[in-house]
């Protein structure tokens, strides 16, 4: 058995392998890793431009300046400015290089194609200058960068149509258990729901992933093996649930053997999931996750989720971890390393009730993991703790 930093140590050196890299319309990159360092070729703003609707002065001697003309957005004006002339202009408008510096309209009072302006001028005020945001042959986003709306809008006001992104790793589901039904048909005695393919399968659309299949098998070695084999042959990745422990009709540790998945590890010290494997064959990674529901999301975001990054070449890996206040007292079961089901709020971050491993319900209103390190004693209410914030 292995700790929780050892495990995460594994995964990423025996996951190293990059996605293949496509140019991808921009408003489709969403979502995407860059794969390669995106340089602006020109200024923006791409000369210097009125922050305000408002006028721009060539700064004179008194305090009355006379209007010569308007600019408004979009116009390919440049009027040449004496000292004490204006010009009405509007934001986003070009200035001109003759004016010193614009004022806002609310402090400029008219008089027959005059102003004057309330309270004292001072120079370079309103005005954006070219390139303030960044210059040509800079480095607008780094390789690496996973594209959100906000670095879309950026690079569309660059004017780039399409970039180069690593594609995203396809995904093989394999639930595994006969206690478990089929959506939609009725519920017998002694079985339940299927739910781990549905959930994953959410979680990972939720994320992006679109290349997403899914197999049910029996609790049979032949079928499990076959099942397995098929999923490598294909995908990126495999997530396995359930199946894994060490019970007379766990197959998938038989079956990862017998196909000859090198395994990197088996067991974690941690709760839950403890019974967390992780190998690989060839190209394919392979991840068993435990059965119980809960368990099986929170090692998704702990292990699966930072290797899924990794290998289309993100630059940050792991959910984002911060430090927080616990809003009340908490006494730890057990000793072992914990992920808790927790919810962060304004004031500090709260550990949900319910945190059976079996239990998704507080999954539902939770947006984060706490983690409590080994022999964690009770915790006071305004103590620090580490908050790993889920998606």
């Amino acid at each position: 058995m292995i700790d929780v930093n050892k495990a995460l140590e594994l995964i990423e050196k025996n996951g190293t392998f990059l996605t293949a890299v496509q140019e991808m319309a921009l408003p489709q990159a969403l979502g995407f890793v860059l794969a390669e360092d995106i340089i602006s070729t020109l200024d923006m703003p791409p000369f210097r431009q009125s922050a305000m609707d408002g006028y721009a002065l060539r700064i004179g001697k008194n305090n009355s300046y006379s209007v010569i003309g308007e600019i408004k957005a979009g116009d390919n004006k440049n009027l040449s400015l004496k000292m004490g002339e204006a010009v009405r202009i509007f934001t986003g408008a070009p200035v001109p290089d003759s004016a010193d510096t614009v004022i806002m309209q609310e402090k400029i009072i008219q008089d027959q194609g005059y102003i004057s302006v309330e309270g004292s001028i001072e120079a370079d005020l309103n005005i954006r200058p070219k390139g303030e945001q960044i210059h040509r042959g800079e480095i607008a986003l780094k390789k690496g960068t996973t594209l959100k709306g906000a670095h879309i809008g950026y690079l569309a006001s660059l004017g780039f149509t399409t970039v180069k992104v690593h594609l995203k790793p396809s995904v093989a589901l394999v639930i595994t258990g006969n206690e478990l039904v089929p959506l939609g048909q009725l519920l017998p005695q002694g079985k339940i729901y299927e739910s781990n393919g549905a959930m994953l399968t959410a979680v990972l659309t939720e994320l992006g992933y679109k290349n997403v299949s899914s197999v049910s098998v029996k609790d049979e070695l032949e079928n499990t093996k076959g099942a397995l084999l098929n999923a490598m042959e294909t995908h990126d990745i495999v997530l396995v649930t359930g199946g894994i422990s060490v019970g007379d009709y766990d197959y998938v540790g038989k079956a990862l053997k017998a196909i000859k998945v090198e395994k990197v590890f088996y067991k974690v010290k941690q709760k839950p999931g403890k019974p967390l494997y992780f190998g690989k064959k060839e190209s394919t990674s392979i991840f068993a996750l435990p059965g119980n529901p809960a368990a099986a999301l929170s090692c998704f975001y702990i292990y699966v989720f930072p290797l899924l990054k990794q290998i289309e070449g993100a630059s940050v890996t792991q959910l984002e971890r911060i430090t927080m206040p616990i809003i009340k007292d908490y006494i730890p079961k057990g000793n072992q390393p914990q992920f808790l089901k927790a919810r962060v709020l304004a004031d500090g971050v709260e550990i949900l009730s319910g945190q059976s491993s079996a239990m998704l319900r507080s999954f539902g209103v939770a947006n984060a993991l706490v983690f409590l390190p080994e022999n964690t004693g009770q915790i006071t209410q305004g103590e620090p703790v580490k908050v790993i914030l889920t998606p």
